[in-house]
């Protein structure tokens, strides 16, 4: 039976109190405590052991592709600007090498239930190249057919041939940036992109069979005004997409070299990131979009709010998920994968990463083995962020612990947050209020064991 799902309530005062810097839980542990003792070998010993007891869950696929010809300011991923197109034509056949290697470790016969191609700009890929990477997918892999599979597009850069091949190939799920359609903020963000352009690719999807049309916009970037961010959220909404991401712009010039071209005077100020925030909720809620978590809207019918209605959401690198108990293998320059208790990620340079399938070695530079605390403390995140409530006896049963005692610090760090009316304890649950929802992140780094210095903030975005 489906369960009610809290709705959402925007409590401005409360967010500017609480803001603070914290990670966003595709993972945990979070990537920047990966190791470098976590190597090739150690990933190949626990590829092997997948298939002990013949219970191996099946796969979710994630392929980067790094190259954008153009630099958006704000950018934070791992790409290479470039024109030239040879790039990407020679990394495909690394890509292909790794691929080939990846799924002679796995074995035959392994189903792929979710594919995921993100960048970068994986439309950089010319249509041959998409062709080729597809094939060799479909040869080492066994693709379901109701599988996820998705796509990050960028408008500006995409034919309505390239559409309509991408749907002839298997994706169904396709991911569009917008970020935003004032002038006066593309122009200070370095990405011209015009409302005709975004609406002519969500046709082509549509008409190419696509069961799901996301758009993805950022809220706090340079010149943005309440008027300009309304107006965009009116054409997207009208847009009819199906699911919608408004993620917060962490400026982060110290870390993110691109974002050192923006100029620090248009920034607009914390209040009108919270006021657009706010207005941004109030729209899209009364337009019928459900809140997913963190930044993602979904229509109720879609498949991630149906999810999280029956308790079957899920969230990994790729954000929100309605596949749970996928093993993720990442394929690419600074992919992140998971198997079993660990992670793994490839280089983050080209050279390094080229290097490494020269030597015929699996391509991966760090990674993290999860002890008993980090499998606990994942499961409870993970709960928080897809469901907005916990059973304490439900971790007592499973992790043979007891949930008050193992936790009592944090217990009574959440004291605080009951206090603040950001979530209810009870004896058996706690669960997040509707004014806690928004504020996820806070509740989820209480349980972070590796955030317990101060210190440990400063290298994180603002939650809000």
């Amino acid at each position: 039976m489906d369960k009610e799902v809290n709705q959402l309530v925007v409590d401005l005062e409360l967010i500017r109190r609480l803001d603070k810097n914290g990670p966003r839980y595709t993972s945990y542990p979070t990537a920047d405590r990966f190791v470098e003792a976590f190597n090739a070998e150690s990933y190949r010993q626990w590829v092997a052991k997948r298939e002990i007891g013949g219970i191996a869950r099946p796969l979710s696929l994630y392929i980067h592709i790094p190259f954008c010809n153009t630099l958006c300011f704000y950018c934070a991923c791992n790409k290479v600007i470039t024109k030239d197109r040879s790039k990407s034509a020679e990394y495909v056949q690394y890509l292909l090498k790794e691929m080939a290697m990846q799924a002679e470790l796995l074995g035959p016969g392994q189903v792929v239930e979710q594919l995921h191609f993100g960048g970068g700009t994986p439309t950089f890929l010319s249509d041959d190249e998409i062709r080729e990477v597809m094939a060799a997918i479909r040869k080492h892999f066994k693709l379901v057919e109701d599988g996820e599979y998705s796509i990050e597009i960028d408008p500006r850069k995409v034919s309505d041939e390239t559409i309509a091949l991408l749907g002839q190939t298997g994706f169904n799920r396709i991911s569009i940036g917008v970020q935003d359609f004032d002038e006066e903020v593309q122009k200070a963000v370095n990405r011209i992109q015009s409302e005709e352009e975004t609406l002519r690719i969500i046709h082509a999807a549509r008409a190419n069979g696509f069961k799901s049309v996301s758009i993805d916009l950022i809220y706090g970037l340079p010149k943005q005004t309440l008027e300009g961010f309304g107006k965009t959220l009116d054409k997207v909404i009208a847009a009819n997409p199906d699911r919608l991401s408004i993620y917060n712009y962490a400026h982060m010039p110290t870390i993110f070299k691109p974002q050192r071209r923006i100029n620090d005077a248009d920034m607009p100020t914390g209040q009108l990131k919270l006021d657009i925030l706010s207005m941004a909720v109030n729209k899209l809620t009364a337009a019928g979009y459900v809140y997913i978590g963190m930044d993602h809207f979904a229509k109720p019918e879609d498949e991630l709010a149906v999810a999280q209605r029956q308790g079957r959401l899920h969230r990994n690198f790729q954000g929100y998920s309605t596949h749970s108990d996928c093993d993720l293998v990442a394929l690419g320059v600074s992919a992140i994968g998971k198997i079993g208790p660990t992670y793994s990620q490839n280089y983050r340079e080209l050279e390094d990463y080229y290097d490494a399938l020269d030597r015929n070695e699996l391509p991966i530079m760090r990674g993290l083995e999860l002890n008993a605390d980090d499998l606990v403390r994942r499961a409870i995140i993970q709960a928080l962020m897809c469901h907005f409530e916990i059973s304490k006896e439900s971790f007592n049963i499973a992790y043979l612990i007891d949930f008050d005692q193992y936790f009592a610090t944090e217990m009574g760090e959440l004291r605080e947050y009951e206090r603040e009316g950001l979530l209810e304890i009870s004896p058996q649950w706690i669960s997040v209020t509707p004014k806690g929802r928004m504020l996820i992140r806070n509740i989820c780094m209480v349980f972070d064991k590796y955030l317990r210095t101060r210190t440990e903030h400063a290298r994180y975005s603002k939650v809000i």
